[in-house]
């Protein structure tokens, strides 16, 4: 993988990730695909909508079909029929959100299988090798992610164990060839003093010569409020380096991705613009269009007046809200689509305020469409 910053508007930073499979332009955000799949997507509108990364994640294709069944077909490329890239999550945000069937040790993290209960241990060498199989682009390390808010004392453990599995991650993925770029979590709640400590331990860490490819800041969107979310991504950045790319993991909503922008970072991912795809709410330029409320069911006007995405260049608000009220199911494709379409031109709207020094104004326009208050941190 190389990575390199190609323009900067303050601590905002413009872009480019290569890996084997695509050209990635940063600040970039992931479609989540968890079971090698967007839903309601296929590959076909994932390229026509400028994908170039999706993340997948390793918990669950590991039960289902099998990172083996995977491997054998090809990796995730050839198994999916999308040939970019794909980025893959450790499983730590399955401990989780999966509590109760989870139990850590130093060892790793004991899960049992939400589909049958059958136990399965995840060690950060285990985890290492199930993408191997899956053949990722980008590798995520097994991280130790609690909820907030929580203990000092706790929070002291997740930033250690992390620490501790992050190298054991990183020497053995360069015992087994070292293919794909590799990133560590920093972990560390809202405390600042846990947070330095992370990402100076993570970013310290060298094996034969060989340090992480880039950078996540992992265990936020957990609880806290967005000012604490923000504030902690604001402080944390400083400290993780500036030619390696900066991650924020699952996050969040077209707000969150400005302010995580501005504050250094490049690449996001969340589940957000699908799920509430399918839920009925559809994001445009000035606010969200709920679109099951009865006032849409004679409105013949797109989603989004000048909106270029499939949906909104053939379909009314009319249409979609029937779509939605009968439970069909091209809603959900239509919906789901639009929604990416939006989160993707957000991105582009991004890089090119920070490559023409225009962020800040694009930032406050943004917040002046939508009726919200400008965030002062």
């Amino acid at each position: 993988m190389r990575f390199e910053v190609i323009a900067t508007d303050g601590r905002a930073r413009r872009g480019v990730i290569e890996t084997a499979h695509s050209r990635i332009e940063t600040p970039v955000f992931m479609p989540v695909g968890t079971a090698g799949s967007v839903k309601g997507l296929d590959s076909r509108d994932l390229l026509e909508l400028g994908a170039k990364i999706v993340l997948a994640n390793t918990y669950h294709l590991y039960l289902r079909p099998g990172d083996w069944v995977v491997a054998q077909l090809g990796g995730l490329q050839k198994f999916t029929g999308f040939p970019n890239s794909f980025l893959t999550d450790s499983g730590g945000f399955q401990a989780f959100s999966l509590q109760q069937n989870v139990k850590i040790s130093e060892e790793g993290i004991l899960f049992k299988s939400h589909i049958d209960g059958s136990p399965h241990l995840f060690t950060p060498e285990k985890v290492v090798e199930i993408q191997h199989n899956l053949g990722s682009d980008i590798l995520m390390v097994l991280d130790d992610l609690i909820p907030l808010p929580n203990t000092e004392e706790r929070i002291a453990i997740s930033v250690e164990r992390t620490t501790r599995w992050a190298k054991r991650s990183l020497i053995h993925h360069i015992k087994k060839g070292g293919k794909g770029a590799i990133f560590a979590i920093v972990q560390g709640g809202t405390d600042f003093k846990f947070r330095e400590i992370s990402a100076r331990q993570l970013t310290s860490i060298e094996v034969e010569g060989r340090s992480f490819d880039g950078f996540a800041i992992g265990g936020l969107s957990v609880g806290e409020s967005n000012l604490e979310m923000y504030l902690t991504v604001q402080f944390t950045t400083p400290f993780l380096p500036e030619t390696k790319p900066r991650y924020l993991m699952g996050v969040g909503k077209p707000e969150d991705l400005v302010e995580g922008v501005r504050n250094g970072i490049d690449m996001f991912d969340c589940i957000i613009p699908t799920r509430n795809a399918r839920n009925g709410y559809l994001y445009t330029s000035t606010g969200v269009v709920r679109i099951k409320n009865s006032r849409y069911r004679l409105d013949d006007s797109p989603i989004e007046s000048g909106c270029n995405c499939p949906t909104c260049k053939r379909y009314s608000r009319a249409y979609l809200h029937h779509l939605f009220k009968a439970k069909e199911l091209s809603y959900y494709r239509l919906a789901t689509l639009h929604n990416l379409y939006y989160y993707f031109r957000l991105m582009e709207e991004m890089r090119r305020g920070i490559e023409g020094g225009y962020f800040e104004e694009w930032r406050e326009e943004f917040y002046r469409k939508r009726g919200l208050p400008l965030p002062r941190y």
